[in-house]
């Protein structure tokens, strides 16, 4: 390796499609940067040594030399700041941010910021419609796709970011005009040391915050230092005066009706939750009401996310694969808690060592059948063995044997859900391409 023997240039950690959103930007600004991956031959080398021939690029294991030498280190969201290599390079002193913070320093607009262990994608996007809808220039970016370096522009009004965990971990200069934790339950228990450091993590959001919207039925997303910053609440329940929930059959503010839920297109009392959310950051804003609402009664909702794909001799399917975690699933789940116990569902992938048990009043209270597929599969047959019994339980080793399984115990009225709890790395490229696998056999079912 050529060490780099100024400490007058940045590291740039990972060639994946955030590293390489830093790396353009980093170029542009006229800053020296040198780029890690500890892969030997990452997927996208080809592309970034034809782009940028003259860019030092060092793969495989990480020098400790040059990080504890750079300016800078931009950290890739997927690698964490407990690596040890990396708590050298802290330790000598050298700045380890992310691309969060690097577009925090250079934004002027306006930011929304939404993070949640759960709903995060359907109420960022929600937010950005409402925007939409009042005519402003706005961007959403973030967690949900888009790289937020690659999004600054003079001409943007509005900003509305969905955090990671993982991004938030190096990001403090963010300052949001309305930010939220929308909810917090296990996730990334790989990750993190214990649950309380996930959920302080996710707190990051409010630094510097003007306002911030909590879950007034989540306890933990409450910020522990934001006194004197404007709160707002929202929840799936009767609000209070100056709030947002559901009360009466309508999304309202305090007593004040403002769409009926069966005017939505999103269904479920976890959606009354994210609409209310989407409502308090919008106002928060300063996004007129009306267009929000308009906005709201025209939202469908994302792919993946208890999205319909087809009914079968009177079955339905429900791709619900973005529930990568249990609190999804239960989230799922409960919004089927008002109707018949008719879910047949399947569960499973990597549960990167979360606690399984949540699930299981739930399924008590919805499920019909469970099938199980991937790697914690054994671990969900024998919690559910331990604890509801009652309930049928099938293994099958793949997701299109999993979609016969279930279909063949449905009958007419039924619902066959894909809500995994898990995860799909196991067996998957992306939680994508595991809810087009389950929604490609739900059709084939057709034939």
């Amino acid at each position: 390796m050529n060490l780099i023997s100024s400490n007058k240039y940045t590291v740039v950690i990972g060639l994946g499609v955030t590293g390489l959103s830093v790396i353009r930007y980093l170029l542009a600004q006229g800053v020296r940067v040198v780029a890690c991956d500890s892969r030997e031959t990452p997927p996208n080398l080809a592309a970034v040594q034809q782009r940028f021939p003259a860019l030092n690029i060092q793969l495989g294991a990480f020098d400790g030399e040059l990080l504890c030498s750079a300016h800078e280190i931009v950290i890739s969201p997927g690698l964490s700041r407990k690596n040890p290599i990396i708590e050298q390079a802290i330790a000598a002193g050298v700045s380890v941010v992310g691309d969060v913070e690097l577009f925090a320093r250079a934004v002027t607009a306006p930011v929304i910021a939404i993070t949640g262990s759960n709903g995060k994608s359907t109420v960022t996007s929600l937010v950005g419609e409402m925007a939409k809808a009042a005519g402003i220039n706005v961007v959403v970016a973030g967690n949900i796709g888009l790289p937020v370096l690659d999004t600054l522009d003079a001409a943007i009004d509005l900003y509305v970011l969905e955090l990671s965990s993982f991004q938030l971990e190096s990001t403090q200069s963010l300052k949001p005009i309305a930010a939220t934790v929308l909810n917090v339950s296990a996730d990334h228990m790989d990750r993190y040391n214990s649950f309380m450091e996930y959920a302080l993590t996710k707190q990051r959001i409010a630094f510097g915050a003007k306002t911030i919207v909590v879950n007034k039925q989540d306890p933990l997303t409450e910020p522990p230092f934001a006194e004197g910053v404007k709160r707002v609440c929202f929840s799936a329940s009767q609000p209070d005066l100056k709030d947002f929930g559901f009360y009466d059959g309508h999304i309202a503010k305090g007593f004040k009706p403002l769409i009926a839920g069966c005017d939505l297109k999103i269904v479920g009392s976890h959606n009354y939750a994210n609409a209310a959310a989407a409502l308090a950051l919008a106002e928060a804003a300063n996004i007129p009401m009306e267009a929000c609402l308009r906005a709201l009664a025209e939202y469908g909702g994302l792919p993946h996310r208890c999205e319909f794909v087809v009914t079968v001799n009177g079955v339905d399917f429900i791709n619900d694969s973005k529930a990568t975690n249990v609190g999804a699933t239960v989230a799922a789940l409960n919004g089927f808690a008002d109707g018949p116990q008719n879910l047949h569902i399947i569960l499973g992938g990597d549960g990167k060592g979360a606690d399984f048990s949540p699930l299981i009043p739930a399924l008590k209270r919805t499920a019909k059948t469970v099938t199980l597929i991937g790697k914690d599969a054994p671990a969900l047959a024998a919690l559910i063995a331990q604890l509801a019994p009652e309930l049928p339980v099938a293994n099958e080793s793949s997701l299109e044997q999993a979609v016969a399984s279930a279909f063949k115990q449905a009958t007419t009225g039924d619902c066959v859900l894909l809500s995994p709890a898990c995860a799909s790395l196991d067996m998957f490229s992306s939680f994508e391409q595991r809810g087009e696998v389950f929604s490609l056999a739900a059709r084939e079912l057709l034939a």
